[in-house]
């Protein structure tokens, strides 16, 4: 019993100093060097992922824009934008959800809300609560925009991205959204994975394991990720866990299960690619990660 709940106390204490990493305005980017050539860029952290369902493309969000491989597999700057984007997600073919924080010089309010883009990611559109809201963790799903916002601790859902519910406050890392019940809600804790039955509006408290990233393509198939890079599957909705494999990189920084087998997750050296759903991973692309903090 000593040795599990050590064991649990390691596991949480890594997700707490995630937690608290991203819990202020993350500014110091350090963007593009050298001389501009997508060799030259360095990425300091990436926050999400992304498959466009259309032609595969890779789409990683990060501190210093949206980037995709280019032809020789290295990040190529999306469009011309540079800001901060926290919370990322893909929607459908060509359309993107996002949050963030506006890049150094580019103006603004300090929080963007929440913003689209419906070509790929080249320009983005504010839809609302510019200068209220920053959301870390995005989600669509059941024509739903749910949403993790981490300037107020609460989870919030939209139908039209404009007018929001008000869910239950807590402090998480990342949420997931059953492919099958609209309000069925996990989000991951310093607690361990918290489940609300009601789409947002309560939470129980946090039950072990800890994770930091989840993601959930299928009814069977739900992915978790926890502070050291280990990948578990759940299929049961998260009741009973089984370890799938563990992601190259050390610390995880996003997770995106694209299908029941294929998997994109980065860790602090780059984008890995499983299609077997995590047995083994290829790097996608490689980053050199800068000490943001």
């Amino acid at each position: 019993m000593n040795k599990r709940h050590a064991a649990l106390s390691a596991a949480a204490l890594p997700l707490a100093l995630l937690l608290a990493a991203c819990a202020g305005n993350d500014r110091t980017a350090s963007g593009a060097s050298g001389d501009g050539g997508s060799s030259a860029v360095t990425i300091s952290h990436i926050h999400g992922l992304g498959l466009d369902p259309s032609d595969q493309r890779l789409y990683v969000a990060t501190h210093e824009g949206v980037y995709t491989p280019d032809t020789n597999g290295k990040p190529e700057l999306v469009g011309d934008s540079k800001d901060d984007f926290m919370g990322f997600t893909v929607a459908r073919k060509n359309t993107f959800y996002a949050s963030g924080h506006p890049a150094p010089d580019a103006g603004g309010h300090a929080d963007k809300g929440l913003i689209k883009s419906t070509d790929g990611g080249k320009t983005w559109k504010s839809l609302s609560l510019s200068g209220e809201s920053d959301f870390h963790a995005l989600e669509y799903a059941h024509d739903t925009v749910y949403g993790y916002d981490a300037t107020n601790g609460l989870l919030r859902t939209s139908k039209d991205g404009t007018t929001w519910k008000d869910g239950a406050e807590l402090q998480a890392l990342d949420i997931a959204v059953s492919p099958e019940d609209r309000d069925l809600v996990l989000a991951t804790t310093a607690d361990g994975i918290a489940r609300s039955t009601d789409g947002g509006k309560t939470f129980a408290k946090g039950k072990q394991p800890t994770m930091a990233f989840l993601s959930w393509p299928a009814e069977d198939a739900l992915y978790g990720i926890d502070p050291t890079g280990a990948l578990h599957r759940s299929s049961d909705g998260g009741s009973t866990w089984k370890k799938a494999g563990t992601v190259p990189g050390g610390q995880p920084q996003a997770l995106t299960a694209v299908t029941t087998d294929h998997l994109l997750a980065a860790t602090q050296n780059g984008v890995h690619e499983s299609k077997d759903g995590g047995k083994s991973f290829t790097k996608r692309l490689a980053v050199e990660s800068a000490d943001e903090h």
